[in-house]
């Protein structure tokens, strides 16, 4: 995954943190972090990221 789909993820993510489960919430403030400070994810962390991304984010 390159760093700008991550950060189109992110940029997905950014309003519905308030419908986030408590976890989910607490692990997408950590990637929008490392996303803010260029950091690149890891596998896991990516993993994590599209599980909460297909969970959260609006279906077109």
């Amino acid at each position: 995954m390159l760093a700008s789909e991550q950060k189109k993820m992110i940029e997905a993510l950014r309003y519905k943190t308030s419908k986030m489960l408590s976890r989910d919430k607490y692990d997408y403030e950590m990637y929008q972090k490392r996303d803010k400070d260029e950091e690149d994810l890891d596998s896991l962390s990516l993993r994590r990221l599209r599980e909460i991304y297909d969970k959260y984010a609006d279906k077109k």
